[in-house]
């Protein structure tokens, strides 16, 4: 028989369980019979398959072909060293295909180990007692309690609810929140029953117990998975840039290879030899390993993000927040600490501090059923931690219930029997008692909500009418404790007949107010300079009172100025979009007693002023607005399994430092990327110049095609990946946010790579082959052949300046404007492993005689070494003078 057809009691024991949950060896041995609560994975391509794909992309055929054509080359015309370029040609299909392969596997892994930092969690009864598991752990009988903002972990038939409303939509496709109730149902699909909740669906109000049925791929959303899950991520807008731009420098490498080509055919080259030195040119010019790096790039900026406690869900959000210009910022737990104190009461008419209360015992006498409402009207869980009774849940509503417990005296005989939830558009809650007066209805929420259904006060001298007088008052009082920055609640209570429950809050008696400070972190005032600093704009939306955010706006800095625009959730109503696009022009703005469906005009208001917006919210009603940010952030502790999964960020810590510190590591993924660039670049001149002198000068050539390869091999390898993984210039928060649409390749980039670091490098090579052969006594004309050792001398002398060149541009291009001696040696190991790299690889291929053989060298003298030295100071001096230009420049 299906479970929604039966009882609770009977559902419970089909399920040989019980409503104080299973035992904990009950569980493990369920655990070990049905498997995790799980869904399968969607199958990935095999790594093997994967492994195999790095060396049957365009390029890597470009390359088997040069290969090819040499090992035939070799065969029809022995002796001209093809076979040994055909080697080297495969060593860097392998070098290059392994070395990509090796990047994207560790970028996936770590984006993998990221999202288990925060796996899903659920709180269940087991053995009567309440206790957090993940939700992998969940078993059939198992009891788990529900909330608004939960996902449903698992597929279970309820057996308590309380205003439970369910979003189904991910399971049937309905986007209408239905109600749930605990009666059997006739219904044939569970898809139909109200009594079941079904996993992958969200708790949109209410409260609720449930018995799980049916876990991972036996649920209803386990059998429709296969629509659900995808199998990877899509690839970001900065990741696109990157293939666009690889295009373009292939397109050109390409272009320069046949123009080369056709230039030896026209003066009389070997065919053979000619269409290799094509390939070669190709070969060097196009930056292989380009995009995996990137890829690799933004993993690495993830994982600090994640030690500096945000979690990135998604790679693309890496580079969207370095182009953040607004943040659209809570104010409770994420400015604040929500750590909530009672501060001050205005009861009976006039103000009292929280500390006067312990010596006033007449006024709380006078005055229990405010406390009685206090320790009674919350949605807290009462735990046992280590044989310690506790509370958990909102600290607010914790600071409350433990001042009215403090206060009320015995509570025996209060019972709560029903609940009307609290929402946003109502912000208000109440609870239904049975009391030893009776049943009783208790209030608590915003002033101006509860003030609604109130018609009578409660002064020193007894309930009063609620006249317009005593309104006054209550609203003066209300923003004299919000403008001393506490947030304030308003408590009022009525006696219920015995019939029923009323559908909504009337004819109460107003109780008092209460008042709690939420003090800022400490952290904030710096952060929220940091960010002004940036050029990024802070903007406040809380659901508190006008007041109450427009004081802690000026404890944190958000706010200087003597005329703020502040505009409260029922202003914005009213207004048009054009009339909030215009709004928002104001230097200073924050929005109050706002409610979370709200929060995503103001985002769409923002983005039609073409900024780019960061929003953060905690409950299932700020999904919407994270959504249509261009980066959502939601709370990792206080935030809602509904809220985490439409965000991009995850605050671990819930603190808006942690914000700053994500867009500054963003903003400097970006920056890498362009030092990357700018290195990878610079050594294409010196590739490119040698054959150019070759042919317009007809000198012997003074970089082979093998040699090339060797360059592209020792310097495109580790230290450009090592530039990729260069921690944020401490300056980056001092630069406005770059353009939406600004591209990575610059024409700054490409004249500094290609005109001015790539020439030097290339004058510096071709200084060091000419100082060779001048100390043998070459003259112009005289033909060497490709075995002379003085030739071997002399092309050796030429790599290995482009070499010690390029060791030098490796902090060079640390920075484009910032000297050098500024960053020093340290700082990055990764670059003096990239440096221990390049060095280790020159040796090879000079002084061993498997190098000698596969790259046509020989041994230089300590002349030439001395000499690449020199040319890479100088051009480090001529770098460091462009700098200081530029940084004069600035300033004037």
């Amino acid at each position: 028989m299906r479970i929604h057809w039966l009882t609770v009691e009977q559902a419970l024991s089909s399920l040989n369980a019980s409503l104080s949950g299973l035992e904990t060896g009950e569980a493990v041995r369920r655990l070990g019979e049905f498997g995790p609560n799980l869904l399968e994975e969607v199958e990935q391509q095999h790594l093997l398959l994967r492994f195999a794909q790095e060396f049957t992309h365009f390029f890597a055929i470009v390359l088997w072909i040069g290969a090819g054509l040499s090992f035939v080359a070799e065969h029809f015309d022995p002796g001209q060293g093809m076979a040994k370029l055909g080697l080297a040609i495969v060593g860097v299909i392998i070098i290059n295909g392994v070395f990509s392969f090796w990047q994207e596997y560790r970028a996936e892994r770590a984006v993998a180990a990221l999202r288990q930092l925060l796996p899903q969690k659920v709180k269940a009864l087991r053995a009567g007692e309440i206790t957090g598991l993940l939700a992998s752990e969940l078993v059939p009988g198992d009891i788990v309690l529900l909330e608004e903002g939960d996902f449903v972990p698992a597929d279970c038939r309820l057996t308590e609810v309380s205003g439970l409303r369910v979003n189904l939509s991910t399971v049937t496709g309905e986007s209408l929140a239905k109600a749930r109730t605990l009666e059997p149902s006739n219904e044939e699909s569970p898809l139909q029953a109200a009594n079941i909740v079904l996993a992958g669906t969200s708790i949109v109000s209410g409260q609720a117990r449930a018995v799980v049925y049916a876990t991972g791929m036996r649920t209803e959303f386990g059998r429709i998975a296969h629509l659900t899950q995808t199998a990877g991520e899509t690839s970001s807008p900065l990741q696109r840039e990157i293939a666009r731009l690889s295009r373009i420098v292939a397109c050109l490498a390409t272009g320069i290879g046949l123009l080369l080509f056709l230039v030896g055919q026209a003066i009389g080259l070997p065919t053979w030899e000619n269409l290799l030195f094509a390939i070669g040119i190709i070969v060097a010019n196009v930056p292989e390993g380009l995009l995996p790096t990137v890829t690799l790039s933004l993993a690495i900026a993830t994982q600090r993000m994640a030690r500096r406690n945000a979690l990135v869900r998604h790679l693309p959000a890496v580079e969207t927040l370095g182009s953040t210009t607004v943040i659209c910022s809570d104010k409770t737990g994420t400015l604040t600490q929500n750590r909530m104190s009672v501060q001050q009461l205005w009861i009976g008419g006039a103000f009292m501090p929280c500390a006067d209360l312990a010596q006033r015992a007449h006024v709380v006498h006078d005055h229990r059923a405010l406390f009685v409402n206090a320790a009674l009207c919350h949605n807290l869980k009462e735990v046992d931690e280590q044989g310690r009774h506790s509370l958990r849940g909102d600290p607010m509503e914790i600071a409350l219930a433990e001042i009215g417990r403090d206060l009320a005296g015995d509570l025996a005989g209060f019972q709560r029997v029903d609940e009307i939830p609290f929402d946003t558009d109502r912000k208000r809650m109440s609870v239904i008692c049975e009391t030893p007066q009776g049943r009783m209805l208790y209030c608590k929420g915003a002033l101006e909500t509860v003030l609604a259904g109130c018609r009578f006060i409660e002064f020193d001298a007894g309930v009063a009418p609620l006249d317009p007088a005593a309104r006054t008052r209550l609203l003066a009082a209300q923003d004299e404790m919000a403008s001393g920055g506490l947030r304030v609640l308003a408590f009022a209570h009525r006696a219920l007949d015995e019939t029923g429950v009323p559908g909504d809050e009337q004819g109460m008696i107003l109780a008092g107010l209460i008042g709690l400070e939420d003090p800022p972190r400490p952290e904030v005032p710096e952060a929220i300079a940091r960010c002004e600093e940036a050029g990024i704009r802070i903007i406040m939306v809380t659901g508190d009172h006008p007041h109450t955010g427009l004081a802690i706006a000026r404890q944190i800095g958000l706010v200087r100025g003597d005329a703020p625009v502040v505009i409260s959730g029922e202003q914005l109503r009213l207004m048009s979009p054009t009339q909030l696009q215009l709004a928002l022009d104001a230097p200073e703005i924050l929005f109050a007693r706002v409610a979370a469906e709200q929060k995503m005009r103001i985002v769409e208001a923002l983005k039609n002023k073409g900024e780019i917006v960061a929003v953060t919210g905690d409950g299932v009603n700020d999904a919407p607005a994270l959504k249509a940010a261009d980066i959502g952030i939601a709370m990792g502790i206080s935030g809602t399994d509904v809220a985490k999964e439409a965000a991009d960020l995850i605050l671990l810590d819930d603190n808006f430092a942690s914000i700053v510190a994500a867009i500054e590591e963003g903003r400097a993924v970006f920056e890498n990327i362009r030092k990357f660039l700018t290195y990878i670049l610079s050594s294409n001149i010196p590739e490119l110049v040698p054959y150019l002198a070759f042919v317009l000068f007809r000198i012997p050539l003074p970089l082979t095609i093998i040699q090339i390869l060797a360059v592209d091999l020792g310097t495109d390898m580790l230290p450009a990946l090592a530039l990729g993984a260069e921690k944020p210039d401490p300056a980056v928060m001092q630069r406005p946010p770059r353009k939406r649409g600004e591209r990575l390749l610059s024409s700054g980039l490409l004249a500094r790579a290609y005109l001015f670091l790539g020439v030097l490098e290339a004058t510096a090579a071709m200084l060091a082959f000419f100082f060779v052969l001048d100390a043998a006594g070459w003259q112009h004309g005289q033909t060497l052949d490709r075995l002379d050792p003085l030739y071997l001398q002399a092309t050796s002398a030429c790599l290995a300046t482009i070499v010690v060149m390029q060791m030098v541009n490796l902090y060079l291009c640390r920075h484009p404007r910032q000297s050098m001696l500024s960053y020093g040696l340290g700082g990055n190991r990764y670059l003096l492993l990239g440096i221990a790299a390049e060095l280790a690889v020159i040796l090879f291929i000079l002084y061993t005689p498997a190098g000698n053989w596969l790259f046509g060298t020989a041994a230089i003298g300590g002349g030439s070494w001395l000499l690449a030295a020199g040319c890479a100071i100088l051009m480090c001096a001529l770098e460091e003078l462009r700098k200081a230009w530029l940084r004069r420049g600035e300033r004037s």
